[in-house]
């Protein structure tokens, strides 16, 4: 028996509606911004939505991070066009061992997110 379920991934950033922007177009969805302060995608198909809110002073991660930093793990059909894409979009290559089958990257923001397949 589960005490609760995840409705909802916060992402911290200065800019919440251009956050959501980027990750609407990497996972498709509804956008919604409510105001300069705050951000909610509602992703295409099954899953939590994700909230991003305006942190004052936000300073960007670095990866690796801490151990108590998160990151978004996305699954992929094919990693070289979601490399593309994603890159066109504003993010950073962080990490890519041609032994992993996940490559790291930052999002406009900083934050750290895996592409894997």
């Amino acid at each position: 028996m589960s005490i609760a379920t995840v409705h909802m991934i916060t992402v911290d950033c200065s800019d919440p509606a251009a956050l959501g922007r980027f990750y609407q177009a990497v996972l498709g969805g509804e956008l919604k911004v409510e105001d300069d302060d705050w951000a909610v995608l509602r992703p295409a198909g099954a899953g939590p939505s994700l909230g991003f809110q305006t942190v004052p002073g936000y300073v960007p991660p670095s990866w690796p991070g801490t151990p108590a930093e998160t990151h978004l793990d996305l699954h992929v059909d094919d990693p070289e066009a979601a490399e593309k894409a994603v890159l066109a979009l504003g993010a950073t290559l962080l990490e890519a061992r041609p032994e992993n089958r996940w490559r790291v990257y930052a999002d406009p923001a900083g934050h750290a997110f895996c592409l894997g397949f």
